[in-house]
C-alpha cells in the first residue's frame, strides 16, 4: 500500500525513490471567488473558500478542507483524502509510523469492518502512500452516486473510527517489514537511503517513511494510536474529490458525513528543525552483493513552494535528461556509464536534488564519479543556453498540461502540492515555469551545486569554505493570496462505457494495404487523443536465433531517424504536447502515442517516420546495448527475477534458437554482446511493414481527415515478409519443487503455477476467471491476501492470475508472492491450504455476489480508461471480435453460481501437478537456525 514517489525521466527502472510531502495548510479564508460558486446554494456549515482553474475550495466548521474538481467527460471519480503528517513528525523510537498507520487504515473502523472486502465489491482501483510530509488515501471508481457515497462514508469513518487495534499490528507489523526487506534487495536503493542520511545531520528528510526494523517491531500500541489520534483529525486533512460527479450532491454528502466530527482540542506540534548549512562535502559508501556499480550525489537546495523550485527543476532536467542531459554526454557517450538520471524531490522544507549515473562492473567507478562532479558543479562556469532552458521547459509544460487533462491524476498530484503548503502551489510553479529566465537557472546553478554542499565526496579540508545558504520556504498566505490561476481546459462529453454503446461509436476501416483501424470519437477533456498500433511480422522458421535483434531493432525505431536525430525527436514531441513509445517483440512491435486534438496529425506523421526511417546509428546502437547489459546485470542477483525466469522457462520449454524460447539472463547478457547493429538494420528491413497491422484511436479527432491522413501514411507500407502467428503449443509440464540461493537479500519470491489446456472461449473459462478473482485477484480481499498478509503476516504481496489465449488451447494459473526467507515452509504451506480448502469447500454464495459485483464493476472502470480501451480495441481487430463479446461474457459471469465455479477449478486445478520455483538466502537463513 505504500508508494513512493520518484521524479526519473532518464531512468525508468533503477530506483525505487523515498517520497517528497506535506504540512500545515494555509489560511486563505476570503480569497475571491468566481461569482457563481460565492452564489451557489451551500450546505449548513461549509463555506466557500477560493476557486483557480476549475478546482473549488470549501472549508468545513471542524477544520477539513475539501476542493471539488467535476469533470463530466470522465466515467470515474477520484476520493482523496490528504493528512499533512509523514515520517517528518515522527519521533525518536516512531520511524515508521505514519506509514505503518496507512497500513492498519485499511484493516478496518467502527462502520466499515471489512474495508478490503468494500474496495473490491465498489471495482476500486484504491491505495494508500506515504511520504516524508503526508499520507493519503484514495479511490478511483466507476462513477456513480452509490459509489460516491460509500466513498465518503468510507474516508470519514475511518478518519476517527479505525480500530488500531492490537492483533492487526502484530500481523500487518510484518508485512510492513517484509515490505522494508523488499527494498533491501536493492543495492541502488540502500544507496539512495544512505545518501539521504548523510545529507542530513538533524532534519527527519534523514529517514525514510518506512521506518527501520527495531521501530516496526517494538512500537507500542498505545503510542501508535495516540499518534492516529493526534494528526488523523479533519483540521489536519484535505478531502478532494475528483471526475464524474455532481458538486452539489458531494458536497452535501461531505457536511452529512464529516460535519459531525467534531473539531480536536489539540494543538498540533509544529515540527521546527532547520538543517544547519552543509559545512563540506560528505560520504556513503555500501558495500553489498550485486554486479553493477553506481554512483549518486545530492545537493541540498530550498522547498517546493520557494521561488527557486522552478529553475532547479529545469537546472535538473539540463543536467539528467537522456539524450541532451550534460551528465548523458558526459557518461553516457563516452561509455563511462550505461545510465544517468536525475531527481529534484519538491518537498515543504529544503531538500535535496539529486543526480546518479548506473556503472557496468567492468568500467571505473572512480572515474565516472570524477567525470559526473566536474559535470555537475562545472556547470556553473559555463553558459547554459537558452535552447537547454527551452526544451526543460516545453517537457514540463506537456506533462503539466496533460496531467490537467486528466481529473483522475490533478486529484492525485495535488496531495504533493498540498503537502508544501497549499494546493494552489501546482498552478504557482506552472506559471513560474512559463515566466523563468534564462538568468533564473543560471544563478540556482551558481548558489547551488558547490562542493561544500556535496554529499558524495571525502571529506577535504578547506580554509576558505565556501558555503550555500539554503533560504527558508516564503510566506505561503502572501504568495497564494488572490491567485486566480489561468483560463480552465476544455470539458469532454459524458461517455457510456457499456460494451453496446463503444461497439455503435466505433468504426472499423480496413485500407487497401491491409492496414485494419478502429475509430472511437468522443469529446475529452483538453481533447485528448490516445493512438495504439499493433504490427505483426514473421513465421517461426524466419524468425529463428532472431530474438535478440528483433527486441534491439525495436528499441532503436525512438532513437533517430533520417530527419530527426535522437534528441530532435524528444524536442519535437514535447512541442507536440504528445508521449509517444515503441515496445518490441520477437514477432511484432507495439507503438503507443497520446497527444491532443490540433497536434494529432503532426505526431501521427512523426510516428511514422519514426517507424518508417529509422538511422541505425552505430553509436547510439553501443548505447542501446550497454543499456541493457547493465539492466540485465542488476536482475543476476534478484530473487523476483531469478525465481520469475526460472519458472518461465520450465513452463515454456521450447528449444533454443525458437522466437518462443525465454533466454536466462545470462544468455541476454551474452547475446545482447554478440549482436551487431547490421544484426538489427537486417531485422528491420526483412520484416517491418504495415501489411498485418491494427491501430485504433480514441479521443476528439476528424474522422475524415484522420482516415486519409492514415492511409497515406501508412496503406502503401508493405511487409517484406509474410506473417504466420507464432502458435502456442501446449505441453505436459513435469512438476518440480526447486529453490535457488540469491545470497545477501534480505527478501525472498515465491511463484508456483500449473499450464491448463484451456482458451478463453472455453465453458469453463468464466467460473475460473471469478474463481480466481476470489481466491487471489482481489484488492487485499481475497482469500490468500486474507490469509498470508491479513491473519499471517507473512506477504506484503501475494496474488494468483489466471489467463488463457484467445487462439489456442493453452492457459496458466500462477500465484506468486514475497516473504522474509525464514518463512518459505509457512508461506508454501499456507497457499497449499487455502487452495486445498477451495478446491473442497468451494466459495460462499455472498462471497461470489461480492466478487462478481467487484469485478464487473472493474471491468467498467478499465473501459472508463481511454488508454485501456485503445488497447482493448487493437486486440478485438485481431481477434475479428466486438464488445458485444465483452457483454456476453460479463452475463456469463452475473449468472455463474458457486457449485459452478468450484467445479471448474476441480476440473482444472491440480494441486499436485503444480510447479514451484522459490528465491532467497535460504542458505542465510538455515544458518542461523542452527546456531
Amino acid at each position: 500500500m505504500c508508494a513512493f514517489r520518484q521524479r526519473c525521466r532518464s531512468l525508468v527502472l533503477v530506483f525505487l525513490i523515498l517520497a517528497s510531502g506535506a504540512v500545515s495548510f494555509v489560511d486563505v479564508t476570503g480569497a475571491p471567488l468566481p461569482a457563481q460558486v460565492a452564489a451557489a446554494p451551500l450546505p449548513s456549515g461549509v463555506e466557500p473558500v477560493t476557486s483557480v482553474e476549475g478546482i473549488t475550495e470549501y472549508r468545513l466548521k471542524n477544520g477539513l478542507r475539501v476542493l471539488l474538481f467535476p469533470d463530466q467527460s470522465r466515467q470515474t471519480a477520484t476520493v482523496n483524502v490528504t493528512y499533512m503528517v509523514g515520517s517528518r513528525y515522527e519521533g525518536y523510537g516512531e520511524t515508521g509510523m505514519a506509514h505503518l498507520l496507512e497500513h492498519l487504515m485499511f484493516k478496518g473502523s467502527t462502520g466499515h469492518t471489512n474495508i478490503p472486502q468494500e474496495l473490491t465489491e465498489h471495482g476500486s482501483r484504491p491505495n494508500g502512500t506515504t511520504s516524508f510530509d503526508r499520507t493519503n488515501f484514495f479511490e478511483t471508481f466507476p462513477a456513480s452516486n452509490v459509489n460516491l457515497e460509500w466513498a465518503i462514508r468510507l474516508e470519514a469513518d475511518r478518519m476517527v473510527n479505525s480500530f488500531i487495534a492490537k492483533k492487526d499490528l502484530d500481523s500487518e507489523m510484518t508485512v510492513v517489514r517484509n515490505e522494508y526487506e523488499a527494498g533491501e534487495n536493492s543495492a541502488t536503493e540502500v544507496t539512495l537511503k544512505r545518501l539521504q542520511s548523510a545529507a542530513y545531520d538533524w532534519h527527519n528528510y534523514s529517514k525514510p517513511p518506512i521506518g527501520t526494523p527495531s521501530d516496526l517491531e517494538n512500537v507500542p500500541i498505545e503510542r501508535l494510536r495516540a499518534f492516529y489520534h493526534m494528526y488523523y483529525q479533519p483540521d489536519n486533512a484535505v478531502l478532494l474529490v475528483a471526475g464524474r460527479f455532481e458538486p452539489a450532491r458531494a458536497l452535501e454528502l461531505v457536511a452529512v458525513c464529516f460535519g459531525p466530527i467534531p473539531r480536536p482540542t489539540r494543538t498540533l506540534p509544529a515540527t521546527y528543525t532547520v538543517e544547519p548549512t552543509q559545512d563540506g562535502e560528505r560520504t556513503a559508501v555500501v558495500r553489498r552483493a550485486g554486479d553493477s556499480q553506481a554512483a549518486l550525489v545530492g545537493y541540498h537546495k530550498p522547498g517546493g513552494s520557494h521561488p527557486d523550485a522552478a529553475a532547479l527543476s529545469v537546472l535538473s532536467f539540463v543536467l539528467g535528461d537522456t539524450p541532451s542531459g550534460r551528465l548523458y554526454k558526459a557518461l553516457v557517450e563516452p561509455k563511462k556509464a550505461a545510465a544517468v538520471y536525475s531527481f529534484d524531490f519538491e518537498r515543504h522544507d529544503p531538500g535535496l536534488m539529486i543526480f546518479g549515473a548506473l556503472i557496468g562492473k567492468g568500467a571505473s567507478l572512480d572515474a565516472a564519479r570524477e567525470t559526473m562532479l566536474t559535470t555537475i558543479e562545472g556547470i556553473a562556469g559555463t553558459q547554459i543556453s537558452a535552447e537547454e532552458v527551452e526544451r526543460a521547459r516545453a517537457y514540463f509544460l506537456k506533462e503539466i498540461d496533460l496531467t490537467l487533462n486528466s481529473s483522475e491524476q490533478v486529484g492525485l498530484r495535488l496531495s504533493d502540492w498540498i503537502a508544501m503548503g497549499d494546493w494552489r502551489l501546482f498552478f504557482i510553479h506552472r506559471d513560474n515555469l512559463k515566466s523563468l529566465k534564462l538568468s533564473d537557472v543560471r544563478r540556482v546553478a551558481a548558489s547551488y551545486l558547490k562542493q561544500s554542499n556535496r554529499t558524495v565526496a571525502l571529506f577535504i579540508p578547506t580554509e576558505k569554505p565556501d558555503r550555500a545558504e539554503i533560504p527558508l520556504s516564503p510566506d505561503l498566505a502572501s504568495l497564494v493570496k488572490d491567485y486566480k490561476g489561468g483560463a480552465e481546459v476544455a470539458t469532454g462529453e459524458a461517455f457510456d462505457p457499456s460494451p453496446a454503446n463503444i461497439d455503435a461509436q466505433t468504426r472499423i476501416v480496413e485500407l487497401p494495404g491491409g492496414l485494419r483501424m478502429a475509430l472511437l470519437h468522443k469529446k475529452t477533456r483538453g481533447s485528448t487523443v490516445v493512438f495504439r498500433m499493433t504490427l505483426s511480422f514473421g513465421d517461426e522458421k524466419a524468425l529463428a536465433d532472431r530474438s535478440t535483434a528483433a527486441w534491439l531493432a525495436s528499441q532503436m525505431l525512438m532513437r533517430g531517424t533520417r530527419k530527426h536525430t535522437r534528441q530532435q525527436l524528444q524536442d519535437e514531441f514535447d512541442r507536440l504536447k504528445a508521449r509517444a513509445a515503441v515496445f518490441g517483440r520477437t514477432s511484432g512491435v507495439s507503438i503507443s502515442l497520446e497527444t491532443v486534438r490540433e497536434s494529432l496529425p503532426a505526431a501521427l506523421s512523426l510516428v511514422a517516420e519514426v517507424l518508417q526511417e529509422p538511422v541505425f546509428s552505430a553509436a547510439d546502437f553501443d548505447q542501446l546495448k550497454n543499456e541493457q547489459i547493465v539492466f540485465a546485470e542488476l536482475q543476476l542477483k534478484d530473487p523476483q527475477a531469478l525465481a520469475s525466469s526460472y519458472f518461465s522457462r520450465h513452463m515454456s520449454p521450447y528449444p533454443k534458437g525458437d522466437p518462443r524460447y525465454i533466454s536466462t539472463l545470462e544468455e541476454q547478457i551474452a547475446e545482447t554482446r554478440a549482436t551487431a547493429v547490421e544484426d538489427a538494420k537486417k531485422f528491420y528491413g526483412d520484416f517491418y511493414g504495415a501489411s498485418n497491422g491494427q491501430l485504433a484511436i480514441v479521443g476528439d479527432f476528424d474522422d475524415v481527415a484522420l482516415e486519409k491522413l492514415v492511409d497515406g501514411l501508412f496503406g502503401s507500407w508493405k511487409s517484406p515478409r509474410p506473417y504466420s502467428r507464432l502458435v502456442a503449443v501446449y505441453q505436459d509440464i513435469p512438476v518440480i519443487n526447486h529453490s535457488l540461493e540469491t545470497p545477501d537479500k534480505a527478501n525472498a519470491f515465491f511463484i508456483a503455477g500449473i499450464r491448463l489446456k484451456l482458451r478463453d472461449d472455453d465453458p469453463d473459462y468464466p467460473a475460473l476467471v471469478l474463481g480466481n478473482y476470489m481466491l487471489g485477484g482481489g484488492v487485499l480481499n481475497s482469500r490468500l491476501a486474507r490469509r498470508l498478509r491479513q491473519k499471517d503476516g507473512l506477504s506484503y504481496g501475494i496474488r494468483s492470475s489466471l489467463n488463457a489465449s484467445s487462439f489456442d488451447s493453452i492457459g496458466q494459473f500462477a500465484v506468486n508472492a514475497i516473504y522474509a526467507p525464514q518463512n518459505a515452509a509457512r508461506v508454501e504451506a499456507a497457499f497449499k491450504e487455502e487452495a486445498t480448502r477451495v478446491l473442497k469447500d468451494g466459495f460462499t454464495l455472498d462471497e461470489v455476489a461480492a466478487a462478481k459485483s467487484g469485478y464487473l464493476q472493474s471491468r467498467l472502470l478499465s473501459r472508463s480508461q481511454d488508454q485501456e480501451l485503445a488497447s482493448r480495441l487493437v486486440s478485438n481487430l485481431s481477434l475479428h471480435r466486438a464488445f458485444a463479446w465483452d457483454a456476453d461474457f460479463e452475463l456469463r459471469i452475473a449468472a455463474l453460481t458457486p457449485l459452478q465455479i468450484v467445479e471448474a477449478f476441480r476440473r482444472h486445478l491440480d494441486l499436485s501437478r503444480m510447479t514451484i520455483i522459490k528465491a532467497g538466502d535460504f542458505a542465510r537463513t538455515l544458518a542461523s537456525e542452527k546456531q
